[in-house]
C-alpha cells in the first residue's frame, strides 16, 4: 500500500512535466509568429524555474504522505496499546478480585471448620459429662441400694441377736440365780416373799471380788446370808454369749420358797 501511494504523485508529476513542456512549446511557437524572438537563455531559465517549483511540490506531497500513514500507524499502535494496557488492566482487576474472593472463601471455610471443630468438642464433652454423671447417678443408686439391702440384713441379724441374747440373758440370770440359791442358807428370820436388791463385782472367770445388798425386806441375818451365798457360788455361772458379761452386777435374789 505504500508502494502504490508513492507511484500516484510521480505520474501526476511526469503528466504535469508533459503538460508544461507541450504548454511551452505551443506558445513558444505562438510568440515566435506574434513577438520577437526570446533569447535561449530566457526560456532555459524559465523551464529551470518550473521544474524546480514541481520538485519541492512533489517532495512535500510526499513527505504528508508519508506523514499521514506514520501518524495513523502511531495512532493505530496508540490505540493498540491502549486497548493491551485496558486489557492488562482487567486482567489484574479480574485476578485480583478472583484472588481477594478466593482469600474471603478459604477465610470462610477455615471460620467454618473451626466452628465445627469447636462444636464437635463440645459435643463430645457433653457427652462425656453426661456419662460421667450417668456413672455417678448409676453408683449412688447401687450404693444406696447396697446400703439399704445392708441395713436389712443387719436388721434381721440385730433380731435374731437380740432373740439370741434375750433368751442367752434369761438362761444366764436363770443359772445365776440357782446357784446363789442352792448356797444359801435361809436365817429363821426370813419369811416367804423375801427380796433384796444385790451388787456384785467380778471377774471375767466370774471369781466374786464383793457382794453388797443394796436393799431388803428382811433383817441383817437375812443380808448377810445372801451375801454369804453369793460369795459361795464364786466362781459364778458364765454367759453363754460373751456379750452378756459385766464386772458389775445388779439383781434382785427373790427365792423359791
Amino acid at each position: 500500500m505504500g508502494d502504490k501511494y508513492h507511484v500516484i504523485p510521480k505520474i501526476y508529476a511526469c503528466l504535469l512535466h508533459v503538460i508544461i513542456v507541450l504548454s511551452m512549446i505551443f506558445a513558444f511557437d505562438r510568440t515566435k509568429a506574434i513577438t520577437p524572438e526570446f533569447p535561449l537563455t530566457v526560456q532555459a531559465t524559465l523551464y529551470d524555474s518550473a521544474i524546480e517549483e514541481m520538485v519541492p511540490r512533489e517532495n512535500r506531497a510526499e513527505a504528508e504522505e508519508r506523514k499521514r500513514i506514520e501518524d495513523q500507524r502511531e495512532e493505530v499502535k496508540r490505540i493498540k496499546k491502549l486497548e493491551a494496557d485496558e486489557s492488562m488492566r482487567q486482567k489484574k482487576e479480574n485476578e485480583a478480585r478472583l484472588k481477594r474472593e478466593k482469600e474471603e472463601k478459604l477465610k470462610q471455610e477455615v471460620e467454618l471448620e473451626r466452628k465445627r471443630i469447636k462444636a464437635e468438642e463440645k459435643r463430645l464433652e457433653d457427652i462425656k459429662k453426661q456419662r460421667l454423671e450417668n456413672e455417678r447417678l448409676k453408683k449412688q443408686i447401687e450404693e444406696e441400694e447396697r446400703k439399704k439391702q445392708l441395713e436389712d440384713e443387719l436388721a434381721i441379724e440385730q433380731g435374731r441377736l437380740d432373740a439370741a441374747i434375750s433368751g442367752a440373758l434369761v438362761k444366764y440370770q436363770f443359772a445365776l440365780m440357782q446357784k446363789i440359791e442352792s448356797n444359801w442358807i435361809q436365817p429363821p428370820s426370813a419369811g416367804k416373799g423375801t427380796k433384796c436388791v444385790v451388787s456384785v463385782t467380778q471377774l471375767p472367770g466370774g471369781e466374786v471380788i464383793s457382794a453388797n445388798v443394796k436393799s431388803c425386806n428382811g433383817d441383817e441375818n437375812l443380808r448377810r446370808s445372801v451375801e454369804a451365798a453369793i460369795y459361795k457360788a464364786s466362781p459364778l455361772p458364765k454367759p453363754e454369749n460373751p456379750n452378756l458379761y459385766e464386772r458389775n452386777l445388779r439383781f434382785i435374789f427373790e427365792p423359791a420358797q
